[in-house]
């Protein structure tokens, strides 16, 4: 609000405006009105004097364009690194540098940033430059030197190629010549020595491993899914030490946060796209993602020490293991306490899970409060009550640190702002998936759409700024209560679900454990490009409740080698219906992987128009790879034939030489025909799995005329 001649007048800082094109890039064009300097009357623009204590009674304001790249070729984008105004658009740069791996290697970023090193010239050569000339070469490589410094500061692991690092090397001789005694140069030896380093002390960490391990074919072997198996070692099992349950609420909940914090600080946002998310599942990709699944495999870890310490003694009476229950419910609540949403989701995943939730005696032996706090905390993470979700929480907690962080003087930010939080991380992966889904990658005329990156780019900007959050945190390390956690018995799905059954066969399971509303949604937003539309609840048989962890929207594949489904599940894969109870008893599946429903739901903007995310992969010899796309109500099977083909990275001149099925349950497949409506013509019982087969390939069926 501004105040001009007596009256507040409301202006607008920034309007959109339309789009520009200009050497074949898209640019979206908004104006923003901007306070000038007041001139009085008669007075000249040599005649400026300080203001007036009454200068806000007459204000001038200027209105400017601003342009921001909407869309370009990748020769352009790279262009406006250099020569770009910073001013009017800063968030091209960090925008750029945080997400250029989802559509173009680093190698091939330098190959057009780096200029080449000027030519050696002989002494009696004399080379007379205009001081035009030498102005804009220096302010060019400035301008390199400038990006590369961030790039390096930023994101160094893009330059780790081991062993030879030639994404560095080609840094490090630019820098040698253009920079060589800035901080850029020297940023850039440091990052090599580091990462010489890391390379060594990962060789000395596998020949201690290999030391340790033995010589091939030493290890023990095990049917671990065996009920007489699990058993026996339970009673044979002597843990060395306490449990890690003798320890106190407060001690085991600051350690589960001080190895989240830990994991959560390493974490690539990069990684987290969900272009390099997806591949994660891909032949060959088993290093990809390294510090998100890192994240992945701890919340496995503390999610299996709820589930072994609660189950892993079957002669235990119903009040005994309503302790148990009471104690971790307790220990979720200071994790809440603490700010970390990443163990308390993954207590509450265990807690809810169908073996344990299946329980009645031991749930009936709980006592009021605890059982009451269980409900309250799970509602953090329901669809239900949305000002309590996980979203509107870290969302709210953000905006109190914020105007701390305003009001805080100087020098003080440390004391005044509390810790953390930890989030979810499950979270951020569910909306860049979707988002990655939702938004095509390039745009007519093959220009990179960069508007999908900037919207990434704000949900990976929001990661970092709660990685920076997260150095608040002083915590020190319990050695004790770390090896107690190690060494906690864990069970597989399986063993589970079986010593569930031992405790409390499957007649007497259920009505009286912990009613807690459940709702299975696609996701909680879409970037405001899709609106959201809750899918109907999970239907369960009549011996049992609905499986609490259907509804759970968990870290996509959160189990790097989950062991194989019970024949009465089957593996809740991205797209995929969540599994319901089958008549012999709940399904037995953890919330050990992203869970999306296909509903239907309405485009914004667009009257009468639906759609549902669907998975598509090809049948070929590089593994069941799923691909994920848009299905709207006005899309023709060519189209979206082309669409996943280009997902798959495969010539899309090809597409009228593919066929598109539905794969149905029991092993069947639905043909869509060529000219069909896909939305219309899938099976909407069936889930949105698709493939794509060559026509003249096995199993390619005859077209009706």
């Amino acid at each position: 609000m501004q105040r001009a001649a007596g009256k507040e007048l409301t202006l607008a800082p920034l309007q959109d405006w339309g789009e520009e094109t200009e050497d074949g890039a898209v640019y979206s064009v908004s104006l923003r009105r901007q306070r000038s300097q007041r001139l009085s009357p008669g007075e000249g623009p040599g005649d400026r004097q300080a203001p007036s204590p009454n200068a806000d009674a007459f204000l001038h304001y200027r209105t400017s364009k601003v342009r921001a790249l909407r869309a370009a070729h990748l020769e352009r984008l790279v262009w406006e690194l250099v020569s770009g105004d910073r001013e009017q658009d800063p968030g091209f740069v960090p925008t750029f540098l945080a997400t250029h791996r989802a559509f173009v290697p680093t190698a091939r970023v330098l190959g057009l940033l780096l200029p080449p090193p000027p030519p050696p010239l002989p002494p009696w050569i004399e080379i007379k430059k205009t001081e035009e000339q030498s102005l804009s070469f220096n302010k060019n490589l400035r301008a390199v030197v400038s990006v590369l410094g961030s790039w390096l500061r930023d994101h160094p692991q893009d330059f780790w190629d081991p062993p030879a690092h030639s994404d560095l090397s080609s840094v490090r001789t630019f820098l040698g010549w253009a920079a060589p005694l800035g901080a850029e140069a020297l940023e850039a030896e440091k990052l090599l020595g580091d990462f010489l380093e890391e390379a060594y002390r990962e060789q000395e960490e596998e020949e201690q491993f290999q030391e340790w391990a033995g010589p091939p074919g030493t290890a023990q072997t095990s049917s671990p899914d065996s009920l007489e198996g699990c058993l026996e070692e339970e009673e044979g099992l002597v843990q060395e030490g306490p449990e890690l349950l003798d320890f106190g609420v407060d001690e085991v909940a600051e350690q589960l946060t001080l190895m989240d914090v830990e994991l959560f600080s390493r974490v690539r946002p990069c990684e987290c796209l969900g272009s390099v998310w997806s591949q994660r599942d891909r032949p060959g990709a088993a290093g990809i993602c390294p510090t998100v699944r890192a994240t992945v495999t701890q919340f496995n870890t503390v999610t299996g020490c709820v589930l072994g310490s609660v189950l892993g003694a079957p002669g235990l009476a119903a009040p005994q293991r309503a302790q148990r229950l009471e104690k971790w419910i307790r220990i979720a609540q200071r994790c809440r306490e603490l700010r970390n949403f990443s163990s308390l989701r993954a207590i509450l995943s265990a807690l809810q899970s169908n073996p344990i939730y299946r329980l009645k005696s031991s749930w009936a032996a709980v006592s009021r409060e605890p059982l009451s706090t269980f409900r309250k905390l799970s509602q953090i993470f329901s669809d239900e009550n949305n000002h309590l979700s996980s979203r509107e929480i870290l969302s709210q907690e953000e905006a109190t640190d914020g105007l701390q962080e305003e009001d805080a003087p100087p020098g003080s930010l440390t004391s005044k702002l509390p810790p953390g939080p930890v989030p979810y991380l499950g979270t951020f992966l569910t909306d860049l998936v979707m988002l990655d889904t939702a938004l095509p990658d390039m745009l007519e005329g093959d220009l990179i759409n960069f508007e999908k990156r900037r919207k990434e780019w704000e949900i990976l900007a929001r990661i970092q700024q709660l990685q920076r959050r997260c150095r608040n945190y002083c915590l020190s390390a319990r050695p004790p209560i770390l090896a107690a956690l190690r060494a906690q018995h864990q069970l597989s799905e399986e063993q589970s679900y079986r010593v569930s059954r031992v405790i409390e066969p499957p007649a007497t399971s259920c009505p009286s454990s912990p009613h807690v509303r459940r709702r299975i949604s696609l996701t909680k937003r879409l970037s405001a490009k899709l609106s959201r539309e809750r899918g109907p609840s999970s239907g369960a048989s009549p011996g049992d409740p609905p499986s609490p962890t259907s509804s759970l929207c968990i870290l996509p594949s959160l189990s790097p080698a989950s062991p194989p489904p019970s024949p009465r599940t089957r593996d809740p894969s991205p797209g995929s219906p969540p599994a319901s109870p089958g008549p012999q008893g709940p399904s037995t599946k953890l919330p050990l992987a992203l869970t999306l429903n296909c509903p239907r739901i309405p485009l914004g903007g667009q009257q009468g128009s639906e759609a549902r995310v669907i998975r598509v992969s090809i049948d070929n010899d590089h593994g069941n790879l799923y691909r994920s796309i848009l299905l709207t109500s006005q899309d023709k099977a060519p189209s979206v034939v082309q669409r996943a083909l280009q997902k798959h990275n495969v010539a899309q001149p090809w597409a009228h030489d593919y066929q598109l099925f539905q794969v149905l349950p029991g092993d069947r497949e639905l043909l869509i025909p060529d000219n069909a409506n896909v939305f219309y013509a899938m099976s909407p019982a069936g889930p949105g799995d698709f493939m794509l087969r060559r026509k003249d390939g096995p199993g390619a069926q005859p077209q009706s005329p």
